[in-house]
């Protein structure tokens, strides 16, 4: 009987390392071989986790170009609350540096708030997956735990189209969010588009 209660906390110890070591930031994958001129266009948000703080809250669309000399650039656009009441259109820009040429899909992002109450600065821009052509989930860690996991982070799942995604590509997003060890945690993200004055 003994035994039977050591073996089952063994395999419960064994169980949580596993989980803890498979949310280590470093061991997550992203789009292999990564090509920014297929990604380049319009892409709309339909689901996203915040990172602490400020954070556009609906109507978020990016715009990406591949400037002449290879690198990426995008212009963003998104609604925010500021101090609790005030419901502002923010417009963003954003450059895109690959530090490891051997791993593109992992990216350093400079982005500017084209406001002076929007914040600047940068953060890991990683592409965790895409097709191109319907989907992309995208996700930076701004401060990572001691074990290497994440301690503040977010990520955005983008679509082609405004209206959503087929069941198929939810569930392979469903799975992305998962190994990122991100699921249950992302809301919806409403796309009012041009049908609605509050959209941007």
């Amino acid at each position: 009987m003994d035994f039977q209660i050591v073996a089952l906390v063994m395999l419960f110890l064994a169980c949580v390392e596993q989980s803890l070591a498979s949310c280590v930031v470093d061991s997550f994958t992203v789009k292999e071989d990564f090509d920014p001129k297929r990604y380049a266009g319009k892409w709309y948000a339909l689901q996203k986790k915040d990172p602490e703080g400020l954070f556009l809250q609906d109507n978020i669309s990016a715009e990406y170009t591949i400037e002449d000399d290879g690198s990426m650039v995008a212009s963003s656009k998104g609604r925010v609350t500021l101090f609790g009441f005030w419901v502002v259109c923010a417009d963003m820009a954003a450059q895109y540096s690959v530090p490891d040429p051997g791993t593109p899909g992992k990216m350093f992002m400079n982005y500017q708030g084209l406001a002076s109450y929007l914040s600047s600065g940068g953060d890991n821009y990683w592409i965790i997956d895409t097709d191109y052509d319907n989907y992309a989930i995208t996700y930076a860690c701004r401060t990572l735990k001691e074990d290497g996991s994440c301690d503040d982070g977010y990520s955005l799942v983008f679509a082609r189209n405004p209206r959503g995604l087929p069941p198929a590509i939810q569930r392979v997003v469903r799975q992305k969010q998962e190994e990122i060890c991100m699921a249950g945690e992302f809301q919806p993200v409403l796309q009012s588009g041009m049908y609605s004055i509050a959209a941007c």
